[in-house]
């Protein structure tokens, strides 16, 4: 590979459920692979990293894995700062090292990597300058998003030729769907509503909270979390997915599969802002009757319905086809504006011009 002379330093605090090392852990790699960009991740928790890649000596707080250099947090005291510093998701970085960054004579790219929304003020707000109150540096919102006035998301170049080529030679006859959540009591219900609709179907649960609290049932296949390489893969093998978080969020829209999506709850029901403006770009070109079914069986897994939320799979199911198409349709077109990772990299070419 041609290196590009760039050096990306990625801060990631692991805080639950991996959504934080999964986006960072997959930027990071897509920076060195694609852009040949000389990349170190920082991480704080090491054992929590290795659930989704394997590779991983939790013992080494220093070690290069697929391309990236990982450096465990105590580390960054003692590193050199990079071209361009990314801080995911206003983690705070070790006042010795933003010190350092302020005293090179080429100040790096700063980077605070946002959380993903489909909220209308994120495109306002994406690339607005922050100056340090003390010191000569500027951080710089970049905000992931689904319109071209975002920074877009994580797309690995051949991803979606990769996609195709797999399920047109991996055909099954059952029907599959992948479950993947956090812990809901209208679980079992939905369960018990998937297999009674459908022969021969098969329900995958990733191991967690959810899995842990449901029935027995032999249409359920718990499975152990998968290296973050092969998720895409698991994804591609089922005809409806139930995601959760961010990462497999958007990696089930470049699935081109109908989707679920359980949002991480937050105080006061915030999370529903974010979910329903979501669902307002998502739906757009969708007819009334299949949005409307879409946006029913969202808010049952959502709000954990499980006196309905049988009906609403039925009904779901009742317009599937065309749910099928939208999803294929809705992927094609976030494949058309550039991904994460390019943005990331424009954007360093342009300031460090400025």
């Amino acid at each position: 590979m041609i290196r590009s002379g760039i050096s990306c330093d990625i801060f990631c605090r692991i805080v639950d459920n991996f959504g934080d090392i999964g986006v960072t852990w997959r930027l990071a790699r897509q920076l060195s692979y694609e852009h040949g960009m000389a990349v170190r991740l920082i991480v704080d928790d090491l054992r929590a990293f290795r659930a989704i890649e394997p590779q991983l000596d939790v013992s080494s707080e220093r070690q290069d894995v697929s391309g990236v250099t990982v450096i465990g947090w105590a580390q960054a005291f003692s590193i050199s700062p990079a071209d361009l510093v990314i801080e995911a998701f206003a983690v705070n970085l070790p006042k010795a090292y933003v010190d350092e960054m302020a005293a090179k004579e080429s100040r790096p790219v700063w980077i605070n990597l946002e959380y993903l929304s489909a909220e209308s003020w994120v495109g306002e707000h994406h690339l607005l300058p922050s100056p340090h109150p003390n010191l000569p540096l500027t951080k710089y919102f970049f905000f992931p998003g689904f319109t071209p006035d975002t920074g877009g998301l994580i797309r690995e170049r051949d991803l979606l030729n990769e996609r195709d080529g797999f399920i047109s030679v991996n055909v099954t006859n059952n029907f599959r769907v992948f479950l993947f959540g956090y812990a809901n009591a209208a679980g079992d219900n939905l369960i018990e509503a998937i297999t009674s609709l459908e022969t021969g179907v098969l329900c995958t649960v990733p191991a967690g909270a959810l899995a842990e609290t449901l029935n027995k049932n032999p249409a359920i296949e718990k499975i152990q979390f998968v290296p973050q390489q092969d998720f895409d893969c698991l994804l591609w093998q089922h005809d409806v997915l139930f995601v959760r978080g961010e990462d497999s969020f958007v990696r089930a829209q470049w699935a081109a599969k109908p989707l679920i999506w359980q949002i991480y709850p937050q105080s006061e029901n915030t999370h529903w802002v974010k979910l329903n403006a979501f669902l307002a770009i998502y739906c757009d070109g969708l007819e009334s009757e299949p949005e409307a079914a879409l946006r029913e069986l969202w808010r049952a897994w959502n709000v954990e319905d499980s006196a309905n939320i049988g009906a609403a799979w039925r009904r779901f199911m009742a317009h599937l086809p065309a749910l099928q198409d939208h999803a294929t349709a809705w992927s094609k077109k976030l494949a058309e504006m550039p991904d994460l990772a390019a943005n990331l990299l424009s954007f360093y070419q342009k300031t460090i011009k400025i």
